[in-house]
């Protein structure tokens, strides 16, 4: 019986803060430009932790090869660092505009998720945020697991560590367009000027 009323009480506890968390969104209006809330975020994160099973929480990493951890890095670059960074702190002009915030991995509370916690996020999303989810049930789950075991180097990472990772960002076309007449001039040919470069000016002719 006690075990009932504690759940009963949990329960109204836990629909008073949903009915209070949502009086407050319509209130504030649903701008991303407005930060969350103490109370939406708590709600939020409760939420999440309660979605993830003990079964979940309680998975490890396997042991990864460096090939595999490679593989992390360039898929690091070219999925997530558009939103969190190539270190993670989350703080790119696509991370600052999503609602919530893309959060700084770096920091404890991504850290101190277990490693099945961090798996579940990649592999399902997150509802009602800009975190998607990668790949399909019965995926290889190794590359899952590599970027977990990648996350975890964040807190500590030095400029050095996340150079794999600045070299697989994805290249504008103007910045392809730049190596490939960057390359053409080094190979001894004459790199035709881009059409954000400043025409030349026509040669003079002098009448004798």
């Amino acid at each position: 019986m006690k075990l009932l009323a504690a759940l009963g009480v949990l329960s109204l506890f836990l629909a008073l803060l949903g009915v209070g968390a949502s009086a407050l969104m319509i209130h504030r209006g649903f701008s991303t430009r407005t930060e969350p809330s103490a109370l939406e975020a708590f709600m939020a994160t409760t939420m999440r932790r309660l979605a993830v099973t003990a079964e979940v929480k309680a998975l490890r990493r396997p042991e990864l090869t460096p090939d595999q951890l490679q593989e992390a890095r360039a898929h690091w670059a070219s999925h997530c660092a558009n939103c969190h960074g190539v270190g993670g702190a989350g703080d790119t002009p696509m991370g600052q505009r999503l609602f919530p915030r893309a959060p700084d991995m770096r920091a404890a509370p991504t850290q101190q998720q277990s490693d099945g916690e961090l798996y579940s996020v990649i592999k399902n999303g997150v509802r009602l945020t800009g975190m998607p989810s990668w790949g399909e049930p019965g995926d290889d789950d190794v590359e899952t697991w590599a970027l977990v075991a990648f996350i975890r180097t964040l807190a500590n990472a030095t400029e050095s560590d996340l150079t794999d990772v600045k070299a697989n960002l994805p290249r504008t076309p103007h910045e392809l367009r730049e190596e490939l007449e960057e390359d053409e001039f080094l190979r001894g040919g004459s790199a035709s000027p881009s059409p954000s470069s400043p025409n030349p000016k026509p040669e003079e002719h002098r009448h004798e």
